[in-house]
């Protein structure tokens, strides 16, 4: 019975005999159980070390059982704990091990209807910050997670996009940009965006397959060195892509066309967007550029900025 809490059951006779005969000695002991008392000795040694059994003189005194088996209980439950522990630290570095692997590493999602699912779930997890880049070809689905994400702004989370020539050319692109930034999205322009990419609180990254076609795959990247490599590129670009925001007192017309300057845009697409005719956006293009120094229409964006005629 009391093996489980470290005696033996040569030594737990010994104490149970002891218990209905206290204060015998050991060879009355040896008697009585018909051992030897050497053999006796023995489990007297041993039940002294557990702290069940101890001496007065020639006479062995059994501990109560009550109090001394619940000190060896408590050891047991103690030696437990410590085991308990260190297997959650085995598990640990098992973890660290499996979270590296590189099926662990990078999901792949087919489907577009399992993309906007997932796209869905990642952003309902999000709590501080999403990084966008932004550039066409679109899902059909696109004004759904547009409302998503304004819905993270009004919850407190900071979104930060980056938009190409292509994401302000399509029809009404350059109004939803600039929708975007007053709802609350921090927004810039760069004339060469790379890719199609969001991150939601550097914890993941979700990106197509396919720069240039809408394909039914996708890349959920979670941390490793490739995370931290698209983070860091959105960085550089962040640096050099220009705000998509008016700045106080800056006429409207001139900011938008900065904007769209610093795109890449031709004076023909300017005109479009702005519903304005070439001969005119040439024209202002020049004063604009004049005023700023600007020998290049990407240095005139950069300049503006620079000089809060654009806000960032």
């Amino acid at each position: 019975m009391l093996e489980t809490v470290g005696v033996a059951a040569a030594e737990e006779e010994v104490y149970r005999a002891l218990l209905a005969a206290p204060g015998s000695t050991g060879d009355e002991l040896a008697g009585r159980l018909g051992r030897s008392p050497a053999e006796v000795a023995l489990s007297v040694e041993e039940l002294e070390a557990l702290g069940l059994v101890s001496r007065n003189g020639d006479q062995l005194v059994p501990a109560r059982p009550d109090v001394a088996i619940g000190v060896l209980i408590a050891r047991q439950r103690a030696e437990l704990d410590k085991v308990q522990a260190e297997a959650q630290t085995m598990l640990s570095e098992v973890r660290a091990h499996e979270r590296y692997r590189p099926e662990n590493l990078v999901e792949v999602i087919v489907g577009q209807e399992a993309i906007a699912a997932r796209f869905a779930q990642l952003l309902e997890g999000t709590e501080r910050e999403l990084l966008v880049l932004d550039r066409p070809p679109y899902a059909a689905r696109v004004d759904e997670s547009d409302q998503a994400v304004r819905g993270l702004m009004r919850e407190g989370v900071v979104v930060r996009g980056i938009y190409s020539p292509d994401s302000l050319d399509v029809p009404g692109g350059v109004d939803e940009a600039y929708s975007a930034a007053d709802a609350g999205e921090t927004s810039r322009v760069h004339p060469q965006v790379p890719m199609k990419l969001a991150v939601f609180d550097a914890k993941a990254a979700l990106l197509p397959l396919s720069v240039d076609e809408l394909v039914d795959s996708a890349l959920v990247v979670h941390p490793c060195a490739l995370l931290d490599a698209l983070i860091e590129m959105f960085g550089l670009l962040w640096d050099q892509a220009v705000p998509i925001v008016q700045a106080p007192g800056t006429d409207q017309l001139d900011a938008r066309m900065m904007t769209l300057l610093a795109a890449g845009f031709k004076d023909d697409a300017i005109a479009r967007q702005l519903t304005l005719s070439s001969r005119t956006v040439g024209r202002r293009v020049a004063e604009l550029m004049d005023l700023l120094g600007a020998r290049t229409r990407f240095q005139a964006g950069v300049h503006a900025q620079r000089r809060h005629l654009l806000d960032s």
